[in-house]
Formats: C-alpha cells, structure tokens, sequence
C-alpha cells in the first residue's frame, strides 16, 4: 500500500482543483440571490478560475522542473487552501471573484506537476495504473462538481462548496509530506516571465472579448480592443517563444503531427464535455424550475459512467491513445448530439442518455492523454508538457464557456425575434441568458403568462441544442485529428524518425537541450 500513498496525495489535490472548476454552476442562482448581483457577472466565478488555471500552467510545469515539482505542488495546495477560505468569507461579488483567481494560482502549482510527478514516481504497468487512477479522478471530479454543488448549496449554503476544500487538503498537504519525494529535472535556469505574461494577456481579452461581444456587440469599442489586445499578445508571445532560450513552451514541439495533435484534442475535450454544462444546469433551474440537487442528479450518470470507463482502463489497458482518445472524443460528440433534441416540453431526463455517453467518451480520454503526452518527449521536459496538456485542457474550458455563451444568447435572441410578441428581444434574451427566466414570466400580465412561459422555455432549448450541436462538432474534429496524427503506441514513446534534436531514444542531444 506504500507505494501508492503518493498517488493518493496526488488524487486528493487534483480533485479537489478540478471539482472546483464545476462545483460553481449550479450554485450561481444563490450566489447571485445573496450578493446581490446578476448571474450573468458571475459567470466570471466560473471563467476566472479557468483562466487563471489555464495561463500559469505553462510557466509552473516548466520551472517546477527546475526548482521541484514536490515544492511547487505543496505550495499550490497551500495557496489553494488559503484562497478556498477567502472564497467561503467573500462579502461581494468582487471579493469572491479575486479570491477564485487566486485560488486558480493554487490550482495551477497543483495542476501543473501532477502529471510529472506521476511519471517519475511509476514505471511500466503501475505507470499504467496511476494514470487511470489519477484519470477517473479528473474524469469524476469534473462531472461531480454540479452534484456535489447541489447537495452543499441546497442544504447547507453555497459557502460551503469552498469550506469543504479545507479538511480535504490538509490530508492531501500532509500525505504529500510523507509519501511524495522530490523530484527536479531540466527546467529552465532563467524563467521566461515574459511569456507567461503575453500567454495569460492574450487568452485573458480573448475570453472577455467573447464574453462582452454578445452583450455589447461585435463591433463596440471594447470588444475590438480587446480582441486586438488577444491578437497583439499572442504574437508577442509566439515571438518570445521562438527566442528566448528556454520557453515555457516550445513552440517547436509542434512540428510533431502526435503533439499537436494530443494538445488539440485536450483543448476540444474540455469545451466539448463540460463547458456546456453550465447551461444545461442554467436551463433546469432557471426554465424547469429544478432544485439545485435534482439538477446535479440528472448529470450524476455522466460522472458514474466515466468512472467506470477509467476504472476499466486501469484494468485492461493501455490501449493505443489513437482508439482510446480518438473514440472518447467520438463517444463525446455522439453524446452531445442526442442531447441537442430538446423543445419546449423536454425535462431533465431529455439529457440523461446523451451525458452518459459523453462520459462514457470522458472515462477513454482523460486517462490516455496525460500518457500519451508524456510520450511525445523526453522524459526530463515532463513538467513543461504536464503543464501545457493541462493548460490546454482548462483554456479549452474557458472558451467554450465563453464562446457558448455568445451562442447561447444569440439562438435566444433569433428565437424571440422569430415570435414577433417580445419588444426587446435582445434585453429580454440576456435576462434569460443571464438566469432571470421567471422574473420574465412574472412581469407579463396574467392572461399572457402561460403563452411566455412556453416561449421561453422553447427559445432556451433551442439555445442549448445550438450548444451542443457545436460541442458534438468540437468532439467529432478532435477524433478525427487525433486518428490521423496520433503516433504513440500504448504505453510507449512517440514512434517517429530521429529529428534535429532529439535521438532515436527519445534523449536529448546538445541542440535540443539548449531550447
């Protein structure tokens, strides 16, 4: 039992980081109820965090590897820790949401050695096991999170989905402590603040960016500042990358079809999986009229069935990340696709078959990539691409919120205009977006309030099925990428011919060492 208490350690804080990401959605109408705030401003509650998470993920993998990869994960469950009591104690929406970006810090100094530690801690078959383990953990985590939220927002308050992180990580600070050794590899001597900096700035205004544009439009002033500010920071990042000696991510790696390929998929599998979710959760509540718990209830399958699915993989794999991540993202896709039939009369259980497939899809992914990443380089750059599978894996989360929202809305909107008996589509299609569903119905006279209730319980199931026609699109691409570019067999390195700087063994030779 020894030899897997750091696996425990590792599980333990990449649960409670991950559970975090989703634990939210279906606690923002209390949230917003006792803040006195919109719903629509607290989905930066949600966005922050991801953000967060996404844009440090780069700079922690790598310098983990120099300073240690130990170090640096038990100071980001301490920040994490710290950040979740801020969290439980915020007074306004202004604290809650500095405290969720902190508490992102923490999550990233977790997130972004978990997977290199794994590595250097397990070999062969058990290497095998700790990755599906630590797989069906992200699997259950992400998809518990609407659940465990129901449960601690309706019988206790929404406080206590971030008091719950405390005991928790205090046995995760303790075992790793006592079981998890110190582990350093080839970081970079001299860290490339700069691009961290240009990463986190350029996804930061393209998120927002996305965010502001359905709500003041394409082409206002802000919006286009933002978006150039995205463009503007993303070059400068790429040229940062192309000359700083050694990078928080080597834009190089991307010449191998298997990398670029693996990074692609983490970041559709995110969007396609899960950022839906928090409309699907807004629909029942807000429409349907769901408590927060039989909300969560309806996504439990989904969680149920990706854990089976990584637990079965621990047990009969590994299988080639070509069928395991290719067919997840497929399993995904299907998945989305059944649940994008609903109309004005479906309830909760119109989605029930299609989430279990999609978590049937979640369970084959999640385990696999981390692997199969990891395959695709020598072993002492396993911080850097721990952190950057992972950093594409969270940003894949926050731009499909983003980008779903803006969807979302729009579907709304061109539902109401098509109706021609709403006056202001476009407010009324924000306050609907925006959780405020039977506040419409309410302010209509009486006489016309059953014909209000049934048009806004269409427009808001047209919205979500124009979410997950394009989450079932992000799944069917990535399968489709990953089946023609991933070349990393089960359990091994990357198969490919000896390129400049890298051996035919996968070690690095003097060139590649000083990227």
């Amino acid at each position: 039992m020894r030899t897997w208490w750091p696996l425990v350690a590792i599980c333990l804080g990449t649960f409670m980081l991950l559970l975090d990401v989703t634990i939210v959605t279906v606690a923002l109408p209390a949230m917003a109820a006792d803040l006195g705030t919109t719903l629509a401003d607290l989905q930066w509650v949600v966005d922050v965090y991801a953000l967060a998470l996404a844009a440090l993920l780069l700079g922690v993998g790598s310098r983990a590897d120099r300073i240690g990869r130990r170090k640096v994960y038990l100071a980001g469950l301490i920040v994490f820790t710290a950040a979740s009591v801020a969290c439980a104690v915020a007074p306004n929406a202004g604290v809650l949401i500095g405290a969720r970006a902190v508490q992102g810090v923490g999550a990233a100094g977790m997130f972004g050695t978990t997977i290199a530690l794994l590595g250097t801690h397990y070999g062969g078959r058990q290497r095998g096991v700790a990755f599906a383990v630590w797989g069906a953990t992200n699997s259950v985590a992400a998809a518990a999170g609407p659940m465990v939220g129901g449960l601690l927002t309706q019988y206790l308050d929404w406080r206590w989905i971030f008091f719950v992180n405390l005991p928790v990580c205090l046995v995760a600070v303790v075992l790793t402590l006592r079981s998890v050794r110190e582990v350093k590899g080839g970081g970079p001597q001299r860290a490339d603040v700069l691009g961290v900096v240009t990463f986190t700035v350029a996804s930061g205004a393209l998120t927002f960016g996305l965010i502001r544009a359905h709500s003041d439009g394409w082409t206002a002033p802000l919006t286009l500042g933002l978006f150039a500010t995205a463009a503007v920071a993303l070059a400068l990042f790429v040229v940062v990358e192309t000359r700083h000696e050694q990078p928080v991510l080597d834009l190089s790696l991307f010449r191998r079809p298997s990398f670029t390929g693996i990074m692609v998929s983490a970041l559709f599998l995110q969007g396609a999986a899960f950022a839906s979710l928090l409309f699907a959760s807004l629909w029942m509540q807000s429409v349907l009229g769901y408590e927060p718990v039989e909300a969560g209830l309806y996504i439990l399958p989904m969680c149920a069935a990706s854990f089976l699915v990584s637990a079965l993989a621990g047990r009969f794999g590994p299988w080639s990340p070509r069928v395991s991540i290719g067919g997840g993202l497929a399993l995904i896709a299907l998945g989305s696709a059944m649940q994008a039939t609903l109309d004005a009369s479906s309830t909760g259980g119109g989605i029930v078959a299609g989430l279990v497939v999609s978590g049937l899809g979640v369970g084959l992914v999640t385990p696999s990539l981390a692997a199969a990443a990891l395959g695709t380089v020598p072993p002492e750059r396993g911080g850097m691409v721990g952190g950057a599978v992972n950093t594409f894996r969270q940003l894949g989360f926050a731009l499909g919120i983003a980008v779903f929202g803006l969807i979302f809305q729009s579907r709304i909107e061109s539902v109401l205009r098509a109706d021609g008996g709403v006056p202001d589509p476009h407010g009324t299609a924000a306050a609907l977006s925006g959780g405020q569903a039977r506040s419409i119905v309410a302010g209509w006279p009486e006489g016309e309030r059953a014909e209000m209730a049934h048009l806004v319980r269409e427009a808001f199931a047209s919205g979500l099925n124009a979410v997950l026609v394009v989450a079932a699109a992000l799944g069917a691409v990535g399968s489709l990428l990953v089946l023609a570019t991933v070349r990393v067999p089960a359990g091994g390195a990357e198969r490919r011919q000896p390129e400049a700087g890298v051996s035919p063994h996968g070690q690095e030779t003097p060139a590649d060492a000083a990227l």
